[in-house]
């Protein structure tokens, strides 16, 4: 599915950079390094104030200054490049999707939470497992009375994050008539692409937006090079399930079928804990 949506980083403002240096956490270094580090900070800020606090980073080669603008667009880039339309063509008794990470080793079609999904006639079902230590990246939690997910990056403080007693495994099953109508769209819109990028900004811009600061290099001279903070943003698509006219489901499921793999230190607990081998199980291996 080809993206149709990038982002163009920006020159973060003096207020970004005191946060993330003052306001988050940081290594304590020794006197003399931190005097280093203080240097170094003045004159960051003193970048950022001459290249204008706010505006468009464009000084530097494209791929410094543009960025991926997170998954809640891998679904909307299905409405704008042709995919499901193509899709519905060919199989135009389509109703529903499953939407997983590639990192989710062990999501499957499974026609029990179909079912599920399709009997509790929910926009939205989200799978989620039971959290473990190393679970990063937010869960299900309780937010003015409506249960929904929320990531890690919407906490005030990372140790939020281990009061939750989900995780979620972002592996989603979608009804798409029920999606396309929180869209206000149908499926005979789908060949109009200026009302569907009309749509799919309304329907942004009512999305959380996550600000991260990143460096990026730029080279100069003969092998040098400076390193810059720069501002992105993204969104994520769990925060659908916060819509208020969007009815979403939150499934529990077993730890081997929603356990993502994203690091080579969980091999080995993913391998003793019986993950590799239903991954083993419901796959058909070339000789």
């Amino acid at each position: 599915s080809p993206g149709r949506s990038v982002g163009l980083r920006l020159v973060p403002t003096v207020r970004d950079l005191h946060f993330a240096w003052e306001e988050m956490p940081q290594k304590v270094e020794d006197e003399q390094k931190q005097k280093v580090i203080d240097s170094l900070h003045k004159a960051l800020i003193g970048w950022a104030q001459s290249m204008g606090e706010g505006t468009d980073y464009v000084d530097n080669l494209p791929h410094q200054c543009l960025h991926p603008v997170g998954h809640w667009y891998e679904i909307p880039n299905l409405l704008l490049n042709g995919i499901l339309e193509e899709m519905l063509r060919v199989r135009p008794n389509l109703k529903y999707l499953m939407l997983h990470n590639i990192d989710t080793l062990g999501a499957s079609l499974d026609p029990e939470i179909l079912g599920l999904h399709i009997a509790k006639n929910n926009c939205l079902s989200f799978e989620v497992i039971s959290r473990r230590i190393e679970d990063r990246g937010g869960g299900l939690a309780r937010v003015n009375g409506q249960v929904r997910l929320v990531e890690g990056l919407a906490m005030p403080r990372e140790d939020d994050e281990f009061n939750l007693s989900y995780y979620n495994s972002m592996t989603t099953w979608i009804d798409l008539d029920l999606l396309l109508k929180v869209f206000k769209l149908c499926r005979n819109d789908l060949p109009n692409k200026t009302k569907v990028a009309a749509a799919i900004r309304d329907v942004a811009a009512r999305m959380q937006t996550y600000i991260t600061i990143k460096d990026v290099k730029k080279r100069w001279g003969y092998g040098q090079e400076d390193i810059y903070p720069v501002v992105q943003w993204e969104k994520l698509w769990s925060d659908m399930s916060g819509l208020p006219d969007l009815q979403s489901g939150f499934f529990v499921v077993p730890r081997i079928r929603g356990q993502q793999l994203k690091e080579i230190a969980q091999l080995d607990i993913w391998f003793r804990d019986g993950s590799a081998k239903y991954v083993e199980s419901i796959c058909e291996w070339g000789e």
